[in-house]
């Protein structure tokens, strides 16, 4: 007689440290869907603005990058309007950035579920992920309007080029990057709390190696191919590319960058699992 004879459901632990049970996280989408659900509401629940928010915060950074790097430091926009340019930067860099942030924190916010009921703990990052895809979407929808503006009143020879039929992918990169760092922070942060500081500074200083507030061909040829080292780069340069035809196109950078997220992803999935393990001991 097999051990889970008579039983619909039969929790183990897990045996191999390389073990991603997609059809279990399947079996969960209705708790991935309702985690979705409360991180996208909690945002602007008993906020005044709401959900108004969701383009205020894009915003007001884009107005202070405009005038501290664009009118203060006169950086190169390589010709695109300057709010476009560095809307664009914002939108991308955003995600990441609260992508990361939150998902470090996944085993320290969630100690206390953890230790009570059982279920995929990579639901709990991923979810993060998702309801960012959809702040994502609504500020993307911000850089459209904004985009649009100009591209159709005051056109300063913009043009949409094919690159925007990799817009999924480039999304899709963006999520997979986050997803990856930020699940090797979280089994990290468990034992060395520390890195919840270093991160929230590091992604500060992470934005400065990525052409988010200047463009790629502004860097010099020395130290260019560092920061197309960083696999965000070419994905922020395509996306501006897609939509003004201005910046870095490049499908062998675009492919490191693929490479790179699918790497990490693994790397961060193998780390994770063997936190898992026994992470109740140390939170």
């Amino acid at each position: 007689m097999g051990h889970s004879e008579g039983w619909s459901i039969v929790i183990a632990p897990k045996t191999r440290l390389f073990s991603l049970n997609l059809k279990e996280l399947f079996q969960y989408k209705d708790l991935l869907l309702l985690l979705v659900r409360r991180d996208f509401v909690a945002f602007y629940k008993q906020t005044i603005l709401g959900p108004i928010w969701f383009f205020i915060q894009p915003l007001l950074t884009t107005i202070m990058y405009l005038f501290v790097f664009g009118k203060v430091a006169n950086l190169s926009t390589d010709g695109i309007p300057a709010l476009v340019f560095y809307l664009a930067g914002v939108t991308c860099w955003s995600y990441v950035s609260e992508s990361l942030l939150k998902t470090s924190d996944t085993f320290i916010t969630n100690a206390n579920i953890f230790g009570k009921v059982y279920f995929p703990r990579l639901i709990i990052p991923l979810s993060i992920v998702v309801s960012n895809l959809i702040r994502l979407g609504i500020q993307f929808l911000l850089f459209l309007l904004v985009w649009g503006y100009y591209f159709f009143f005051n056109n300063d020879n913009m043009h949409v080029t094919a690159a925007i039929l990799l817009l999924p992918i480039l999304f899709l990169l963006l999520a997979l990057l986050s997803f990856g760092f930020g699940i090797i922070f979280s089994a990290l942060t468990t034992k060395y709390r520390d890195l919840r500081f270093l991160l929230a500074f590091g992604v500060q200083l992470a934005m400065f190696a990525t052409p988010v507030v200047y463009p790629l061909s502004l860097a010099s040829q020395k130290y260019k191919w560092l920061i197309l080292a960083n696999p965000f780069s070419s994905i922020i340069e395509t996306f501006r590319y897609a939509f003004t035809g201005s910046g870095t196109f490049d499908l062998l950078s675009l492919g490191y960058s693929a490479i790179f997220s699918l790497i990490i992803v693994i790397a961060g999935i193998l780390i994770f699992n063997k936190v898992e393990r026994n992470f109740m001991d140390t939170v």
